[in-house]
Parts: C-alpha cells; structure tokens; sequence
C-alpha cells in the first residue's frame, strides 16, 4: 500500500513541480504584453491567449498538488475540533461522498465535449487566437483525474492510519 500510495502521490508532486512554472510564464507573458502594448502600441492575441492558456493549465492541474499539500479549501466548522482519527474518518467520508461523485459526474459530462474538440482539433477562442481549443478543454478531464488519484491515495493514508494509527504518504 505504501508503494501505490508513493506513486500516486509522486504523479501530483511531478505534474506540481512543473506547473509552478505556468505562474513565473504568465507574469512574463502579461509583463510583455502590457509593454508592447502601452510602449510599442502592439498587440497581439495570442500573446493574450496565452495568458488564458497558462492560468487555466495552472490551476486545473495544480489542484491534485493543491490537495496533496493539503492547500485546498476546507470548512473548519466541524474539522478542527476532531481529534486525528476523527478527521481521517471524515476525510474518507468526505472523499467517498463528495469528491468522487462530483469529480466522476465532471469528467462524464465534459467528456463529450472534450471528445469533440480534439475530434475536429478545434481551432482558437478569438480570430487570431492560439488554435488549440481543445488543450483547454483536455484541463478539465485531466483536472477531475488529478483530483481522483490524489483522492485514493489521501483515502489510503487515512484508512492506514484508522486502523493502524501509522501515517504514511506526504503529509504537511
């Protein structure tokens, strides 16, 4: 269990890792953009795409690492005032009540659309834009399956430790 566990979470820790980069990218990016626009009077919209494009990827596939690090928000009304073994069983419940089905009803209603668009490789959001539609809508599908993997990992470590008050995986 240890080692799936390791390797679930090791495919959020990569996918984190390079998606910080999307954040340093897209400050350059708009620092450009704002230049050659207000110095230049240039302007281009595919530079402003890609500004679309870096915080979409940013944000849609930074959530498994989010949720790795224990980053997302949480509702602390009853949370905070359980004791370690209490919040595991409430994280498992959570998971298996909420993140599940709200993560598999996503993916199965966008699948149809994200399908779609890579069929006919669609094309820009704006005249001029990036054409490369379908990359956005891929973030959602890849969004829902970061968020699962990293919730069977979470849901491991949590029922490892209820039974055996041992944590294993990462843990802030």
């Amino acid at each position: 269990m240890r080692t799936a566990v390791a390797f679930l979470e090791m495919i959020n820790r990569v996918i984190g890792a390079l998606v910080c980069w999307c954040a340093l990218l897209m400050v350059l990016l708009q620092f450009t953009i704002v230049l050659l626009r207000y110095v230049f009077g240039i302007s281009y919209i595919f530079l402003n795409e890609g500004v679309l494009y870096l915080h979409a990827s940013l944000f849609m596939l930074g959530a498994g690492y989010t949720f790795l690090v224990d980053g997302h928000v949480r509702v602390d009304i009853f949370y905070a005032q359980r004791s370690l073994r209490g919040k595991a069983l409430t994280d498992i419940f959570g998971h298996l009540l909420f993140l599940f089905p709200s993560m598999a009803m996503l993916a199965y209603v966008s699948w149809p659309t994200v399908i779609s668009s890579w069929r006919i490789l669609e094309g820009p959001v704006s005249v001029g834009g990036i054409p490369a539609s379908f990359y956005l809508k891929s973030l959602i599908s890849a969004f829902c399956g970061l968020l699962i993997i990293q919730g069977v990992a979470r849901i491991i470590t949590d029922i490892i430790f209820v039974r055996t008050g041992t944590r294993i995986g990462y843990r802030p």
